[in-house]
């Protein structure tokens, strides 16, 4: 009785594909939401060829998983592997889900920090963001709410509609 179906660490057409397969095979209903968790340099690097893969479904979306993908891919390249994911994503007008700790201090603590407003801000790019479970929820919502209306007439990306997406060759940075 699902409406979505998450698959973590996809790395790979085929990871895609074996997902299809098992659907099938359960004669899971027609419509049912798949969202790709992109979380290693792998995955990042074949993102193109997953895309295809997944846009034989619909609905489809991407989630950026953030922290294992800046362990990956190194933490000074984070900021552009996420925008490179954004990016390819427009272009192929699947939604992407921002995710991994957005306003986590709010959420848990009732206090957001500097860097997470930040956060909040770099996510406003995205179509979808995802909040983690807290004693704070209704008060993290509020000021999620009101920091994407204040930040509505930016809502534009700032991005050419399909730029080139890099294939990632890093090393792990401390």
């Amino acid at each position: 009785h699902a409406d979505v179906v998450n698959l973590s660490f996809v790395n790979s057409p085929s990871d895609v594909l074996q997902l299809f397969s098992e659907l099938k095979k359960r004669k899971v209903k027609s419509g049912l939401g798949v969202i790709l968790k992109i979380e290693t340099q792998r995955g990042f690097n074949n993102l193109t060829e997953i895309l295809l893969a997944g846009m034989q479904l619909f609905p489809i979306g991407v989630m950026i998983a953030r922290g294992d993908l800046a362990v990956e891919c190194g933490w000074r390249n984070i900021g552009w592997v996420q925008k490179e994911i954004l990016s390819l994503c427009l272009a192929a007008h699947v939604t992407d889900i921002w995710a991994t700790q957005v306003l986590e201090n709010m959420a848990k603590r009732g206090v957001p920090s500097r860097a997470e407003i930040t956060d909040v801000v770099a996510a406003q790019q995205a179509d979808c963001i995802m909040l983690n479970k807290g004693s704070f929820n209704l008060d993290t919502l509020k000021l999620l709410d009101g920091i994407l209306k204040n930040l509505e007439q930016y809502r534009e990306k700032n991005i050419s509609f399909s730029p080139a997406l890099y294939e990632a060759d890093l090393e792990f940075v401390e």
